[in-house]
């Protein structure tokens, strides 16, 4: 890597923790990380019981669930849109998407439907990478994520900023695939997952909450699977 690009990731990496310092209270304070039993978050959750939240049962399949479009689009086709409440709108293809830190982990998948699949191996981008990249105002609170079918859904700065939630093209060491996907969708392990929405494409900073689609039709805004939070 050149010194130039050196010093952007660094630079990026320097945004990333001004970011999540700033929303730092609220993201230890959140369901997730502050409930002692069950966490619900990383290695921890994996030794307590339940194992599952409350209303799940463990697959090793892993249903397909969507609007009932599977957009057909390639890595040289994909582009993602940052824009809304930022100071530095931003465009990426996939060349530069892979130019950002990348980062791997492990985490688990909980479908409002009533099934969870475990210890789930994923690579990708930090989604508070990409959202340094843009620079939100201090006013930006909230995200509306847009997928290539016509998908939205909201997700709280705090919940996006933490460090299991990813911007993904590859799952167990494979390519992500175009029904679960691919080329990149987003993970939130610490909510319900109809909050990563598949083949994302736009990521708008919002100052208010708007609803998204199972938003708008009675689902959680918050979506806690450890509150059983599914409904409005």
């Amino acid at each position: 890597m050149s010194q130039g690009n050196d010093d952007k990731m660094k630079r990026i990496v320097e945004a990333r923790m001004r970011l999540r310092a700033r929303f730092k209270k609220q993201i230890e304070e959140s369901p997730s990380v502050s409930d002692e039993a069950p966490l619900g978050t990383g290695q921890k959750n994996r030794h307590q019981m339940p194992k599952l939240p409350v209303g799940q049962h463990e697959t090793k399949n892993w249903p397909v669930l969507d609007l009932g479009l599977h957009p057909t689009v390639t890595r040289e086709q994909w582009s993602l849109r940052i824009d809304g409440a930022v100071q530095n709108p931003q465009v990426l293809n996939w060349q530069d998407f892979m130019a950002l830190d990348q980062a791997e982990d492990v985490s688990d998948f909980h479908c409002v439907t009533t099934w969870s699949r475990m210890d789930l191996s994923w690579r990708g981008v930090l989604v508070s990478t990409i959202l340094a990249l843009a620079d939100p105002l201090e006013e930006a609170q909230h995200l509306m994520c847009y997928g290539y079918d016509g998908y939205t859904t909201n997700v709280s700065m705090p919940e996006a900023l933490k460090k299991d939630v990813l911007l993904v093209y590859e799952v167990d060491g494979k390519p992500l695939t175009r029904e679960h996907g691919g080329p990149v969708r987003m993970i939130t392990p610490q909510l319900y997952a109809w909050k990563g929405a598949k083949w994302i494409n736009r990521i708008e900073l919002m100052t208010t909450e708007r609803k998204g689609f199972w938003e708008e039709r009675g689902y959680s805004s918050t979506a806690y699977p450890w509150k059983n939070d599914r409904y409005s």
